[in-house]
Order: structure tokens, then C-alpha cells, then sequence
């Protein structure tokens, strides 16, 4: 059994997993990020791989990835920060990016690295499923590694159900079709995560985009195993001159 599902075995609801961008604030702050994340109770990291057109990541984000990628951040450089990350570094782990810098890297050895780090599983936004199906899924499946599709308040009853029998590990609710970072309406949030609870789905749901503080990340968690912060983490560390301290002070706000 994986990180993945050992965690969901062990803890059902309350789940929290936070993004991170890797090489930010500092290019060797990685793996030091996700260490303070573990010790202040984070259950699992979303580890970004900078990229300069990130589809689906707001304005904050988007300037973490700049940053990094000015920092010196690459794929090849990401792998070798992860090297020995596992002797500090037990949570889940889950790389997050797009296709265009994978497939230069070459997909293939892309997983090889990812399963030797090792890492749990892959969100890649703008892999089709049919791709996934035909062309990439068996390759990461030959190496362990999770995939975890995303699904809308748009996406109709047939697709989420098809997502989540594709998805292994969870299935990522994204609570509207905007982009991370901006406010979301979370009465409508509450009626697409009850609408999802009773689809009685095959694999347990976080929930992300818009949840930034300890209000939002319960109301998320009410109809869902958990969820997803980003934006608000990547800003509580921008221009700190503490990092840690600051990771251990955002994450006892929200579990507090």
C-alpha cells in the first residue's frame, strides 16, 4: 500500500494538503519547505515544478514559478534536491506541473525519477484522458506512481464518474473554473461538494482552489476527505524573512 492510500486508511476526513512551489522562496528552500510543512502536521505536499505558462495557476502562483525559474529551478535540479529527501520527509508527496517541460525531460525517464525520489503520484492538468489511457498512464502505472485527474462544478455526472475510475489516489475537486487563488462563492462550493459526497465515489475527495484559511479549509472538509491550499501559503511567504516560522504559524491558524 502507497502514502496515498495509507493516509486515507488512517485518517478520513481533515485532510490537509498544501502546495509548495519547488525552488521557491530560495532554489535550495525545497526540501526545507516540505520539512517545516511535515512538522507543523501537514498530511500531504503538492509540490509544483515551475513553468512559464501554468495554465491553471493565478497570479501568485504564477510569480512563484517565475521566481523559481529565476532561482535556477529545473526538473533535472528538482530530482537531484529530492535525492535523499525521504530521510526528513515521510508525508505523501505529489508532483505537480504541466506536460510541455515533462516531455522535454522525456516522460518516461521523468517517472523512472520520480518513483527513485521517491515520490507518490502526479497532478498534471493538461494531460487529456485519452492520452492518459493510451499513452501515459501504463507508464506510470509501471512505476507506482498515482494520477489524479480534476473535476469542476462544470464537469457532468458521466465525466467525474469516468475521472474518478482513471483517478488512483484521490480525486481532485477544483471548486470552480477559475483559476487559483480568487474568492469563490462557498455556497455554491457547498452544493457541487454534496453533489460529489452523494456520487459515493471510488476514490476520496480533496477539494482545492479558493480554500486559504482555517473557515474555508472546514467548510471544504464538511462534504469532502479534505483540501487544497495554495495561493494563500505562497503568499504568507513572500518576503519573510522566517521561513519556518512562518510555515508553523500559518498551518496551527488553519488546524488550530
Amino acid at each position: 500500500m502507497n502514502r496515498i492510500n495509507e493516509l486515507f486508511k488512517r485518517k478520513q476526513n481533515g485532510i490537509l494538503n498544501v502546495y509548495c512551489t519547488a525552488g521557491y522562496p530560495q532554489l535550495n528552500s525545497t526540501v526545507p519547505v516540505m520539512e517545516a510543512l511535515q512538522e507543523s502536521g501537514v498530511d500531504m505536499i503538492e509540490l509544483g515544478m515551475p513553468y512559464s505558462d501554468p495554465l491553471a495557476d493565478g497570479p501568485v502562483i504564477q510569480a512563484s514559478s517565475s521566481k523559481a525559474l529565476a532561482n535556477g529551478m529545473t526538473i533535472a535540479r528538482l530530482f537531484e534536491q529530492l535525492r535523499d529527501f525521504r530521510k526528513q520527509v515521510y508525508v505523501p508527496v505529489i508532483l505537480m506541473g504541466y506536460m510541455n517541460p515533462v516531455l522535454q525531460y522525456g516522460f518516461e525517464k521523468f517517472c523512472q525519477h520520480a518513483a527513485d525520489a521517491p515520490v507518490d503520484g502526479l497532478i498534471l492538468p493538461d494531460l487529456p484522458e485519452y492520452e492518459f489511457e493510451t499513452e501515459y498512464g501504463p507508464i506510470m502505472q509501471r512505476y507506482g506512481l498515482d494520477f489524479i485527474f480534476l473535476v469542476t462544478p462544470e464537469t457532468s455526472e458521466e465525466r467525474i464518474r469516468r475521472l474518478d475510475s482513471l483517478s488512483t489516489g484521490f480525486l481532485y475537486a477544483v471548486s470552480s473554473s477559475s483559476t487559483t487563488g480568487k474568492d469563490k462563492d462557498m455556497n455554491a462550493v457547498d452544493n457541487y461538494l454534496q453533489r460529489l459526497q452523494k456520487m459515493q465515489l471510488k476514490n476520496p475527495v480533496l477539494v482545492g482552489f479558493g480554500i486559504k484559511d482555517k473557515p474555508t479549509f472546514q467548510q471544504a472538509c464538511s462534504h469532502a476527505n479534505g483540501a487544497i491550499i495554495g495561493t494563500a501559503f505562497i503568499k504568507a511567504l513572500e518576503n519573510t524573512p522566517d521561513v519556518e516560522g512562518t510555515i508553523k504559524k500559518f498551518i496551527t491558524d488553519i488546524k488550530s
